[in-house]
């Protein structure tokens, strides 16, 4: 029997844990907030009684059969489509671009047909390979739209212009021919009955497992431990000592009030004149319940700062630089493997989270049977 120390008690240190203990090793995990769950964390707001999800809108969504099994072995799922407004130029639209959308944009009544023939009528083909955020919009949906729904809120939620961001995080948002508003096209979606808070819970409670919250990492923790699980930010395992990792972080203030505060659960705020990105009202996210109060998110992005909460890695050139110098030192650690979202600067959606913890479980299993000790398991943040 090994004995792991597991950094973090967010998804990705809350399965391994699990899958260790169940496999009959000891973890202790550990986590310098007062509760479990890490930026997923939900709870009862005492004056609204909605279940608030305390670091902002998380929508469970996944392609992945053995996640989403996973999932509702912890918790009850329920059925939950993300449907997102954005308000731009003082008018309300449907997200992502359908073909709603650009027949209210346009004033139009297109077809999808026509609709495919006067987006690429709108788009800059002369941009033939798109490098930038802002290549990648006009080559595909044109000025029009690309200013309407994505410059100015590009520009609050990174803090750069959208010319200095790469393609690749356009590349996530679809756009569609057809009426349909679902923000994701994951075959599962859906939100935990009770919150996210209990499923970590749960997938916690196991007797090789102990928690100890309120706990910052101390370097002299590792004599105890036969490996360590970091699941917190990368650079930080090495004290900072190249540098800090850019990351963004967000601000929220509260709203509380009777009835319905806007009707939705996300509406989106495009204008860069708008100080906010979105506006978030919990009591939608959990729509099998009836509440005569409300609460909302109005949520801000910023630069993170060393007494922050990260959020968002940037990935700019100069962080990729930095980045791969710390991938080399992680490489030639021993006892510790770099796990999760700040572990490997990557953007992870949970069932990715999920995904990823399994498998290095499963590779930490394999290395124990067959008498290694489990020291390679690092996930290359550059993959």
């Amino acid at each position: 029997m090994k004995h792991f120390l597991i950094v973090g008690a967010g998804f990705s240190g809350a399965v391994i844990a699990r899958e260790l203990a169940q496999a009959g090793h000891r973890a202790t995990v550990i986590d310098q907030r007062d509760h479990v769950a890490g930026n997923c964390h939900s709870a009862r707001d005492e004056e609204t009684g909605v279940m608030v999800h305390v670091y902002g809108p998380h929508i469970f969504h996944t392609d992945n059969e053995r996640v989403w099994q996973y999932i509702n072995r912890y918790g009850e799922m329920m059925p939950y489509v993300n449907r997102v407004k954005a308000i731009s130029q003082g008018r309300v639209y449907l997200l992502p671009i359908n073909l709603h959308t650009i027949n209210q944009f346009f004033g139009k009544t297109l077809s999808p047909r026509e609709a495919k023939v006067f987006l690429e009528s709108q788009a800059d083909l002369s941009i033939e390979s798109p490098q930038t955020f802002e290549e990648q919009a006009l080559r595909f949906v044109g000025r029009e739209l690309y200013e309407a729904f994505f410059k100015g809120y590009t520009l609050k939620q990174w803090g750069v212009p959208p010319s200095e961001l790469p393609a690749s995080i356009l590349k996530r948002l679809p756009v569609r021919f057809n009426y349909d508003d679902n923000y994701f096209s994951h075959r599962y979606q859906g939100m935990p009955r009770n919150g996210y808070t209990e499923i970590v819970q749960a997938i916690l409670d196991h007797p090789g497992i102990e928690v100890r919250l309120k706990t910052p990492f101390e370097p002299s923790m590792r004599q105890d431990a036969d490996h360590v699980f970091w699941t917190g930010p990368l650079d930080a395992w090495f004290g900072f000592s190249l540098g800090r990792l850019g990351y963004r972080t967000l601000d929220f203030e509260v709203i509380r009030g009777e009835g319905d505060l806007q009707g939705t659960a996300v509406i989106n705020y495009c204008d860069a004149e708008v100080p906010y990105t979105r506006i978030s009202e919990h009591k939608h996210f959990s729509p099998w319940e009836q509440h005569e109060k409300s609460i909302a998110y109005r949520e801000y992005s910023r630069s993170c700062s060393e007494r922050d909460i990260p959020y968002y890695p940037i990935r700019l050139v100069k962080d990729k630089a930095l980045l791969e110098r710390y991938v080399q030192r992680a490489r030639m650690e021993r006892g510790v493997t770099f796990v999760g979202r700040l572990g490997t600067y990557r953007y992870l959606d949970m069932d990715v989270t999920i995904k990823e913890a399994l498998e290095v479980a499963e590779a930490a299993k394999a290395a124990l049977h067959e008498g290694r000790t489990p020291e390679a398991f690092y996930v290359n943040p550059l993959d």
